[in-house]
Formats: C-alpha cells, structure tokens, sequence
C-alpha cells in the first residue's frame, strides 16, 4: 500500500493503523500531532484509524525552546 507521509511516497507492507505506523517509524506519539487527510487526529484515537492506499499524513514535531 502506497501512502503520503509529509509530501514524500511511502510504500508500507499489511495493515496499520496510525499508531501502528508511528511505533514502525519510532516516532513518540506523545510527541507528534498527526494530520491523517488534512484533518487532525485525537492522540487518544491512533490505534483506531487505519491506514488506506493514497492516504496523507502529515507528522509535526513539537519543538521546545525558549
């Protein structure tokens, strides 16, 4: 399956859902926001939402400073 992940092509193998990519790639979901589709998931609900062909995702770091 084929899918969009901050503007560049991903090709990832079986189902998963967004946490399940998240863990795959090692990014903290604690950390992130993700935009699944230009519409932003509730952190509480990433094991829920599965990954579809053509899917976008978007994947922002939060950055502290100061």
């Amino acid at each position: 399956m084929n899918i969009v992940v901050n503007g560049e092509e991903r090709t990832i193998q079986g189902e998963l859902s967004v946490l399940g990519f998240l863990q795959a790639i090692q990014v903290d979901p604690k950390r992130v926001v993700v935009e699944l589709n230009r519409a932003i998931l509730q952190r509480d609900r990433l094991a829920e939402v599965p990954l579809r062909d053509g899917d976008e995702l978007e994947i922002v770091h939060f950055v502290g400073g100061g």
